[in-house]
């Protein structure tokens, strides 16, 4: 088959590798109908993510159709049309009990990025995500094995198009629950750092919960003019003033009740953050999260599903104690939300499929990762099918 293979930074081709096969006896087996180019895999792209190999197939948002189950799959059948989660989830183990997805104890071998050797058990195995987070061969191809099939996809109504449930698979999910995470309801005040696609599921998922007030802050000024078009956001250019300090401006100097921190460690930083990470003595830039502290309103929550990894100079601390602020982080309990979010999608509360700017054969996908890259031609999400 075709997939889409790691190959070194900024190194990515579409190779022909071995079809997979089952190998468990809950897999299933999917012809991958649509799959997508998230901000995550750009990370990888870049070579910033360690414990990648040559030739690792990559993508974790991907659907498809069951074309052959492992004999203890009970809830799927072949022909079922399905989205599947980018978090791997056994459902049965500690944290799958409490509906925390991510952090399945069971599969994923390694510890994920955690550097505190006390935290001995790791978080859910991710698909093509490093042999970090398992080493599962990624979506981005035209078959791929699912592991705990009775646990991850869920069944697609057939008058649903590919494009309206794709992003199931994880920025819908990720966006959604990171609002929920702020706490934030009806009538409230939010700030968005980040105009990239969990960015813009996060204003999306904002709008339909009824938030009042939602600020994005980013410096692409075409990501920031959709998402005023599209949601209503209060656009902030960062290259153009102190975002935080605008924020402040227009809240009474209390701040928002609620920040997504949808950036992630690659956010763009001070020379010292840049300095630091260049010497490899922080592992993430955190001049995005310092604004996220200073934005927020005493007694708000920072919510953060953007990737953060190793140390963190100057994270402010003592701020986040004085004005009580609440933060909630970590990969995404896709399972727990998928149900609701489908019915929205059902419903005509969300249009995820609005987000697309770009589609393109599988066969173009070295292309896709470096104009999403660099950018270019106003890309926000690109779709490929095989």
């Amino acid at each position: 088959m075709r997939a889409l293979t790691y190959h070194g930074s900024n190194d990515v081709k579409v190779d022909n590798v071995p079809d997979p096969i089952l190998q468990e006896l809950d897999d299933v087996i999917l012809k991958v109908t649509a799959t997508a180019i998230c901000g995550s895999d750009l990370h990888m792209y870049r070579g910033k993510i360690p414990a990648m190999k040559s030739g690792d197939i990559l993508g974790h948002e991907f659907m498809g159709e069951v074309v052959d189950t492992g004999p203890n799959v009970t809830r799927l059948q072949k022909g079922d049309r399905v989205v599947v989660p980018f978090v791997i989830a056994c459902g049965s183990c500690f944290f799958c009990d409490m509906d925390l997805y991510s952090a399945c104890e069971t599969t994923n071998p390694d510890r994920g990025s955690i550097m505190n050797k006390k935290s001995l058990r790791s978080g859910a195995a991710l698909f093509g995500f490093s042999h970090l987070y398992g080493g599962v061969p990624g979506g981005q191809a035209e078959y791929v094995r699912v592991p705990k099939a009775n646990v991850g996809p869920i069944k697609i109504p057939k008058n649903l198009a590919d494009e309206q449930v794709l992003f199931l698979s994880d920025i819908l999910p990720t966006g959604y629950q990171a609002v929920l995470n702020t706490g934030v309801g009806a009538g409230g005040s939010l700030a968005i750092f980040g105009a990239g696609p969990v960015g813009q599921m996060a204003a999306a998922s904002a709008r339909m919960l009824g938030i009042e007030k939602i600020f994005m802050v980013d410096h692409h000024k075409f990501r920031l003019d959709f998402a005023q078009k599209t949601y209503g956001v209060i656009p902030i250019n960062f290259d153009d003033c102190d975002a935080a300090e605008f924020i402040l401006d227009h809240t009474d100097a209390r701040g928002v009740d609620g920040v997504v921190e949808a950036v992630g460690f690659e956010a763009k930083g001070s020379t010292v953050d840049t300095v630091m990470t260049n010497l490899k003595l922080e592992g993430s830039s955190g001049k995005a999260l310092r604004q996220c502290i200073a934005a927020v309103r005493r007694g708000g929550t920072v919510s953060v599903p953007g990737l953060y990894a190793g140390f963190i100079h100057g994270f402010l601390f003592g701020d986040i104690f004085e004005k009580g602020i609440g933060i909630k982080a970590g990969q995404t309990h896709v399972q727990k939300h998928m149900p609701d979010l489908l019915r929205f999608i059902e419903e005509g509360k969300l249009h995820p499929n609005a987000i697309i700017s770009h589609r393109l054969n599988l066969s173009q996908a070295a292309e896709g990762y470096r104009m999403f890259d660099k950018k270019e031609d106003d890309c926000r999400k690109v779709v490929l099918t095989p």
